[in-house]
């Protein structure tokens, strides 16, 4: 892959069903001679946080997280549990494509099948933080799964749990117990998801583990395949990004200590900053958001370029 550094904050590409995300464009690509329809996916270097995309690009960002996600889905498929949507990051692959245009997809792009996504956030945790350490200390459970009493914020879990969450439009995805998301996406489906979910989980913190980094939590997201009239197949695949340190918590293991908040390979750098913005009286949470500073870019996204290095390099 090409990693060239080019600054994209958002694309407008000739496609019809535009839609973007806070990180990422979206496109539809209609079927072509007779095969099924694809979806384009670009992620820009914009960042967000407490749900506010800031005006201030992270310039490499994108990148990083395509190849983060791209070198996972290799790893995934070479277990043979599940196929996955991606097609080509190579922007010479999406039909129609000018090529004055490829500079803005290269290195950051994600040509994948087009899909009728399951409405529900597959999470895994094996550590406590976030929600599920709220929910923790008022119930003593995550998502309705009773754990064991003493437990302190970052500590391991006795095994992986799966907790999964409702994919919200806007603002954060809701935490949800299993039979609620049986409900959504049907008993049979969300149990052999949830078996698939588990088994990629642990096979990939063994092997960032092994290379200095716990994954903390993750999600994953699944659809059904489309066919060349636009119907859903009976055939499931993985979704999206994949383990990237937007969708999961990546702590380094030689700074690991129960009882705290953990550095991460992620945008906490920024969001620590932000918060001191806060406390100041200079921002309030609310769009639009402060310009960054230029070492609080820097040092964001050398976590990302951390994490990818010592993952796969």
């Amino acid at each position: 892959m090409n990693t060239t550094e080019t600054c994209v904050y958002e694309t407008h590409l000739p496609f019809e069903g535009r839609r973007q995300g806070k990180v990422r464009d979206i496109y539809q690509i209609p079927p072509q001679n007779g095969e099924a329809g694809m979806v384009l996916i670009i992620a820009s270097d914009r960042i967000s946080a407490f749900d506010v995309v800031m005006p201030t690009p992270v310039t490499g960002k994108g990148q990083e997280l395509t190849r983060i996600s791209t070198t996972w889905f290799d790893f995934i498929r070479d277990l043979g549990i599940i196929n996955d949507h991606l097609i080509s990051t190579k922007p010479e692959d999406v039909p129609n494509l000018d090529a004055s245009l490829y500079e803005q997809c290269e290195g950051r792009m994600m040509l994948g099948r087009a899909c009728e996504v399951i409405p529900v956030e597959f999470v895994v945790r094996g550590y406590l933080a976030g929600s599920g350490w709220k929910e923790y200390q008022n119930d003593g459970t995550v998502c309705g799964i009773a754990l064991p009493d003493g437990l302190q914020l970052s500590s391991k879990l006795p095994e992986p749990i799966f907790t999964p969450a409702t994919k919200a439009v806007k603002g954060h995805d809701e935490n949800i117990d299993f039979d609620t998301a049986c409900e959504i996406a049907g008993k049979e489906i969300m149990e052999w998801l949830r078996k698939v979910s588990l088994e990629i989980y642990t096979k990939a913190a063994t092997y960032a583990a092994e290379r200095g980094i716990i994954l903390a939590d993750t999600k994953f997201e699944f659809g059904y395949a489309l066919d060349a009239d636009g119907n859903k197949t009976d055939e499931l695949l993985l979704i999206d990004e994949v383990l990237t340190p937007d969708s999961s918590r990546f702590w380094p293991a030689d700074d690991y200590e129960i009882g705290r908040e953990q550095n991460s390979f992620d945008k906490q750098y920024v969001r620590n900053w932000l918060e001191s913005i806060v406390e100041s009286g200079d921002w309030n949470k609310t769009p639009p958001g402060p310009e960054l500073p230029q070492e609080i870019i820097d040092g964001t996204v050398a976590r990302y370029r951390e994490a990818a290095t010592r993952l796969f390099n």
